[in-house]
């Protein structure tokens, strides 16, 4: 497997380097996702070895459309999370620490809510966020309160599953050490 991947990497590396500066206008940018998909590759190998040039490149291509997808929606979520920061006074900002959690969460969040279906996310984000009532956000959905409920349902369920991959996670990780 190991042979494999350095075979990836020595044959497209600089390729995929190439088209992600492309996609992005910034090497900077392009040099860490390419890192970052051939690392993904060393954690969570593709599924199959490849036969040709072109099946790897779309494979490559197919993941680093992805991984610039998060990294523009990241930075969605960064520049509203300054837009927020901007219309307060700065000494009520929170440490350094404080936002970067915060904003680790806010993208937790929007990855788990891009999951759910639209309603499902909808009516979660009102009644968790906005505080509106059942009744309030069926009204805004045009759905029934009871339909609602169980869209939040739905989604606390998402998150909870993802509460319990990452603790897995975590747990397989500190005990291999």
């Amino acid at each position: 497997m190991q042979h494999q991947i350095d075979s990836l990497y020595i044959d497209h590396h600089a390729w995929l380097k190439a088209w992600l500066l492309r996609r992005l206008g910034n090497a900077a940018d392009a040099a860490d996702l390419a890192h970052d998909a051939f690392l993904r590759l060393i954690l969570k190998p593709a599924p199959r070895g490849f036969c040709s040039t072109g099946e790897a490149r779309a494979y490559l291509r197919a993941m680093a459309q992805g991984m610039c997808i998060n990294l523009w929606h990241r930075r969605e979520i960064e520049q509203a999370w300054l837009d927020t920061l901007a219309v307060h006074p700065e000494q009520f900002f929170p440490s350094a620490e404080r936002q970067a959690i915060i904003l680790e969460a806010l993208h937790e969040m929007s990855i788990l809510l891009l999951d759910l279906p639209t309603k499902a996310a909808k009516a979660f984000l009102m009644v968790s966020v906005c505080e509106m009532t059942s009744s309030e956000a069926a009204e805004e959905l045009g759905v029934s309160s009871r339909m609602v409920r169980k869209y939040v349902a739905q989604a606390m369920l998402c998150c909870m599953q993802s509460q319990a991959r990452q603790t897995m996670t975590e747990l397989r990780f500190s005990g291999e050490r």
